[in-house]
């Protein structure tokens, strides 16, 4: 962990030096701090790459792509098997991607969205359960589920709403959160995996092999509709509105609390 509070201090006390030259080079280390945080046009990209290797009927292509977002074997998986982990990466890398250090930009700093971005860091090297990393990788594992636990919560429902804005069924959406959200072994991923399934009504989670070895995760959702390669840019749609929604819900909640903040100072 001290890595982790060394990006911390490291930002914090960068800006505040910036800041006594001007307040113009904080302000830019400020942004840059915070977009370094933000990795949305990573997995759209990637995730673009997947849809036209598909399109283009070309598997084996379409599997070296989606093995750069997902850490499960994929040598041998078929068209339906790379659309889920396609989509599940997606609807997962919401909230570690973009929700979440949007949150600690906007409630903390930019400090704090670093400080966020390297607990998430840790916990993606060496957060697995697996006896080389158990005991080093158990503790950023629980930070990272901690860290999460609030924005992953505020990003499932936002992600109810935008299917809602876009056309998808968000009844369905909403009821596949609630029935299925916690089944997942993550406290975190397992709500906003579910949202979108529920949204795009097809089933996430099953049979996974990591380094050979076979990991059956819970089913998400319902077979109403087959996997098809379409969902793959539908589910980017829902990951783009629903970030960009979360912002400005973090923006409307931290204003009100600062002019709430201010009333409070005025009458007291």
């Amino acid at each position: 962990m001290l890595c982790v509070y060394l990006f911390f201090f490291d930002t914090f006390f960068l800006i505040q030096f910036s800041n006594k030259l001007h307040w113009i080079l904080a302000s830019f280390f400020s942004i840059m701090t915070i977009y370094t945080t933000i990795a949305i046009r990573d997995m759209i990209d990637h995730s673009k790459e997947v849809y036209d290797a598909l399109a283009q009927t070309n598997l084996s292509l379409a599997r070296v792509k989606v093995s750069r977002i997902v850490a499960r074997d994929t040598k041998n998986l078929n068209q339906p098997e790379i659309i889920r982990a396609c989509v599940e990466s997606i609807a997962e890398s919401l909230v570690d991607g973009i929700t979440a250090p949007l949150f600690y930009a906007v409630f903390g700093g930019p400090s704090w969205a670093m400080f966020y971005r390297s607990i998430n860091t840790l916990d993606s090297l060496f957060g697995y359960k697996n006896n080389r990393y158990r005991k080093f990788g158990s503790f950023p594992a629980r930070m990272d589920d901690l860290a999460n636990y609030l924005p992953a919560r505020i990003t499932c429902y936002i992600l109810v709403f935008s299917s809602l804005v876009l056309g998808y069924n968000f009844k369905n959406s909403l009821y596949t959160l609630h029935r299925d959200g916690r089944k997942h072994p993550s406290p975190n991923s397992g709500l906003t995996e579910a949202a979108v399934a529920g949204a795009l009504e097809i089933q996430l989670g099953g049979i996974n092999f990591y380094n050979g070895i076979q990991n059956v995760k819970p089913k998400l959702g319902d077979n109403k509709k087959e996997l098809r390669i379409e969902q793959i840019l539908q589910a980017n749609k829902l990951v783009l509105l629903s970030s960009i929604l979360t912002a400005g819900f973090y923006v409307l909640i931290y204003s009100i609390v600062v002019w709430l903040w201010e009333e409070w100072k005025l009458r007291n």
